[in-house]
């Protein structure tokens, strides 16, 4: 059996990732940034349906590693056919020095391809983002595709920061695959906002939308709107590239289907949740009340240029070159409520 890196196996997207490589027959490793985590990943394993204890004895192998340092890499590496690189920071506030993102982001993305490069792996994934292709832009009719990136100096100033790490790292990998990539080769997926069922407390921050959505920690709902996807079919998409002759060289968005608002969301949650959803507010919040709240609050002051713009991606690609079918935006939102509810991660009542 093939042996896959992931790194950041802590993660939501990587953690779901290794359920997924499980159970198609890979053995796999992984990534975490201290091996104290090692209990944390195998009780989100068991949580995403993985029972047999002896085949994750078997089958899971942990490395510790950190995207700033070179320790632990080469090991990480060493004797594995492909490599799904997922880690990457995604902050839940907005970082005093931009910095803290791009660094981590852009550097450990290079670390992972080098060490890759040298230990003779046949494809490396990467995990980007649509912030590295649908930002920094005029508001447009058209769709985002995998030709567009995101312009850094955009006619609204400068992108937040975490658009811009994103963008940077994958700038860096293509540059790189370019220069001295080698033999190996790359792919590249681009998720819109990540939901779906959440294994543990280590979830994206498109996840807490939901959770404040039904912890009432929200007196209603911003005009921002965004695409959705489910993080089984982000996963599913990253399996395919991994082993697609036509993925060679190639991105692919990661979205199901139009764009939806904070409003629909809230909506969805009211009709599908039954008493869990008893909290979630299904008010819009005026623009004038968040612009107020920028003036002392960073977070905020970074959503409202996005006030009341509707940017769609195009997965078209990856469902005709891959033939990659997600699920609907409904179900992934549905999803990430039903495991918040089940895994006690909500406010009781």
């Amino acid at each position: 059996m093939s042996r896959v890196l992931v790194t950041g196996g802590t993660g939501f997207i990587g953690s779901h990732a290794i359920v997924q490589l499980l159970a198609a027959g890979y053995q796999v490793r992984t990534t975490i940034r201290s091996l104290k985590r090692v209990d944390d990943v195998r009780a989100m394993l068991r949580v995403g349906g993985v029972a047999d204890e002896v085949a994750v004895s078997d089958r899971v192998q942990f490395v510790e590693a950190d995207l700033l340092r070179d320790a632990g890499w080469a090991e990480a590496v060493q004797g594995c056919e492909f490599v799904l690189h997922v880690a990457s920071p995604v902050p839940m506030s907005v970082p005093k020095d931009e910095n803290e993102l791009i660094i981590p982001a852009r550097e450990g993305t290079l670390r992972v391809l080098r060490a890759a490069r040298d230990a003779g792996v046949r494809r490396v994934v990467i995990t980007s983002s649509t912030a590295a292709v649908s930002y920094g832009h005029a508001p447009q009719e058209r769709a985002f595709t995998e030709k567009d990136w995101t312009d850094l100096t955009g006619p609204n100033g400068p992108v937040p920061p975490y658009m811009k790490s994103k963008t940077l790292a994958e700038r860096a990998a293509w540059d790189f695959m370019a220069r001295e990539g080698g033999a190996m080769e790359l792919a590249v997926v681009n998720p819109v906002a990540v939901f779906g069922p959440v294994l543990g407390p280590d979830y994206s921050g498109s996840i807490e939308i939901v959770r404040r959505l039904m912890d009432g920690a929200l007196p209603g709902c911003p005009r921002l709107s965004f695409g959705v996807v489910d993080v089984r079919d982000v996963v599913d998409l990253h399996l395919r590239a991994m082993v697609d002759p036509a993925a060679k060289g190639e991105r692919f968005v990661a979205v199901a289907g139009e764009s939806m608002t904070f409003l629909e969301i809230a909506q969805v949650l009211k009709r599908r949740m039954g008493a869990a959803g008893k909290r979630v507010p299904v008010r819009s919040i005026p623009d004038w009340v968040l612009k107020g709240m920028a003036i002392f609050d960073p977070a905020v002051r970074v959503v409202v240029p996005e006030l009341g713009k509707v940017r769609n991606n195009s997965g078209e690609k990856a469902r005709r070159a891959l033939g990659w079918v997600p699920r609907s935006n409904e179900e992934a939102i549905v999803a990430t409520a039903e495991s918040l509810v089940r895994l006690g991660l909500l406010k009781r009542s």
